[in-house]
């Protein structure tokens, strides 16, 4: 009898299967979430969901068994489990046990678990939110006890995606180390300002450090700084942005010329560090200037002068051909006009014109008519143009670390810069067209948040899978070729992940006896694969294997 074969996609797929069984990613939800009594358990199911998303393929949720017809479903996730068994309503009923375990809860003692498994260590903690923009109308979930976590409302609110014509949700996020390892997450209503949702998220996220002598630093932006927050926050220490509206803030940001600055040890930046006080709470302020971002400013401030001056043109003819009753409404229209302007000013006088009442020849005793008219001109507000110059290009940063020892001046900006490499790195993942964002279907907020829970997850095992691959390249003094071949220690998992394209497990029925192998694995998959560690590296030496 002819042998018969047949062969499952592998590809990259290995390696988040082998960081989710290194951090026991189903174990763990599964001792949280009582035994449903369904075929695919909540655990596995929530693993389904996080390789469907870290597939690449750019597939809706919902179509999650087409996309598990092609994979080693058993090696993957677990024995007996179908393709049909992933079905959207196996998935769904999934969300729903997760938002009853809550997903901050749930996710909080995932990514705990995780960090403490790789050993990292945790010194700053990253905070920031962001909004995903959600289409179509969505059900209140009528099926929600009072007991249980209570859902977000998916409604319209200030959009930072710069849709306000869609409804939203905004997910909060707390990420630690360079390569954004989310240890934080919570849904929040559509409707909800940074002011509100942060401080309480910081609280939170905080209160599980209590015992700890060295509790991370808080790192966030301008929304977590404000009299009463940091108030709350005094047992914390923290680092964040101030809000140049304040009026402490827009002093500072003239009276610290650059001249007076320290050059950073990072090209292109200065800072001069002061101390100030603010909702009672003594703090050490670094005033930071970026010279690019001085630049950018400068041509934006030109924009601002010039298009002022062309609205103001329009307006000094207008005030000219206006004629007024008396000199005192001349002036006040004067007054008037000058009002809101940020870099120009108008003066001029007002100058009487006589006229006669009636048209025609005048006669002897014909009446007269006195009106005025406004001379106007324009001028530059040279001493406002100024103090909008001085402060170019200039932030402040703050933090109630007060001995620059514990934290020097060039650590708090490089601290601070890196919120971006943090949080917006792991924002930008998940809103990437290839992730499963656009699978937000879901018509129950309840199952949006655990979506939500699931998207971090991906993250959570994306970037953990990047941050020790990298470790154990400068730890090993090893390197993979980039997209030009040439050699780095610095790889993204993307690249990584596309390394492993073209991967295949070929099953080969003999009558009956039944063989694995596993196709296309070449010297640098092994490679990766081992510097992963034995829990991904299994997943790469099928060698004859029998079933």
């Amino acid at each position: 009898m002819a042998s018969k074969y047949s062969t499952k996609t592998l590809d990259h797929l290995g390696i988040v299967a082998g960081v989710c069984e290194k951090i026991r990613l189903i174990k763990q939800i599964d001792a949280r979430i009582p035994d449903t009594g369904r075929t695919v358990t909540v655990g596995q199911a929530v693993q389904a969901m996080v390789l469907n998303g870290l597939g690449f393929v750019g597939r809706p949720l919902y179509l999650t068994p087409e996309f598990y017809r092609t994979k080693p479903l058993d090696v993957l996730i677990g024995a007996g489990i179908e393709a049909d068994d992933l079905n959207s309503d196996s998935l769904g009923k999934a969300l729903d046990y997760v938002h009853q375990a809550g997903i901050t809860e749930l996710f909080a003692e995932v990514s705990a678990h995780a960090l403490k498994t790789y050993g990292i260590q945790v010194r700053f903690a990253h905070l920031d939110t962001t909004a995903f923009s959600l289409e179509g109308a969505y059900e209140v979930d009528r099926e929600i006890d009072d007991d249980e976590p209570q859902p977000i409302q998916i409604s319209y609110g200030y959009s930072k995606d710069h849709r306000p014509d869609l409804k939203q949700a905004i997910l909060g996020l707390i990420s630690v180390n360079r390569t954004s390892i989310p240890a934080y997450l919570s849904a929040v209503s559509g409707n909800v300002s940074d002011k509100t949702s942060m401080p309480e998220m910081a609280e939170v996220y905080l209160k599980q450090f209590a015992a700890d002598e060295h509790p991370p630093v808080l790192v966030a932006d301008t929304a977590l700084y404000s009299a009463e927050t940091l108030k709350d926050l005094s047992n914390n220490d923290w680092v964040t942005r101030v809000p140049a509206t304040l009026t402490e803030a827009k002093a500072a940001l003239v009276s610290n010329p650059l001249d007076e600055m320290v050059e950073s040890e990072r090209p292109g930046y200065r800072y001069r560090e002061i101390a100030s006080e603010y909702g009672g709470i003594k703090q050490r302020w670094l005033v930071v200037h970026s010279e690019a971002r001085a630049q950018q400013e400068q041509t934006q401030l030109e924009r601002k002068i010039e298009r002022e001056q062309e609205k103001l043109g329009k307006q000094i003819k207008k005030l000219s051909r206006q004629r007024f009753n008396c000199e005192a409404d001349a002036d006040q229209a004067l007054v008037k006009a000058n009002r809101g302007w940020q870099f120009h000013r108008l003066t001029g006088n007002s100058k009487a014109h006589t006229r006669y009442a009636q048209a025609g020849r005048p006669t002897e005793d014909s009446e007269t008519i006195t009106d005025w008219q406004l001379e106007v001109d324009l001028e530059r507000d040279e001493e406002k143009i100024r103090m909008r110059t001085e402060a170019l290009g200039k932030y402040i940063l703050a933090t109630n670390l007060l001995d620059p020892q514990e934290l020097p001046a060039e650590e708090l900006l490089t601290v601070y810069k890196d919120q971006n490499r943090s949080v917006e790195r792991g924002f930008r993942f998940l809103k990437d067209p290839f992730f499963f964002t656009s699978s937000f279907f879901l018509k129950k907020p309840s199952r949006i948040m655990g979506l939500l829970m699931v998207m971090g997850l991906s993250l959570l095992i994306y970037a953990l899978a990047e941050h020790d691959l990298r470790q154990q390249l400068v730890e090993t003094g090893q390197s993979i070729p980039d997209q030009k071949g040439k050699p780095t220690q610095n790889p993204t998992m993307r690249r990584v992940f596309q390394m492993f394209e073209g991967i295949h497990l070929l099953t080969i029925d003999e009558g009956g006896r039944f063989r694995r192998i596993l196709t296309n694995v070449g010297d640098v998959h092994l490679q990766i694969a081992t510097l992963l560690g034995a829990a991904v590296l299994k997943f790469y030496l099928f060698e004859d294997t029998p079933l």
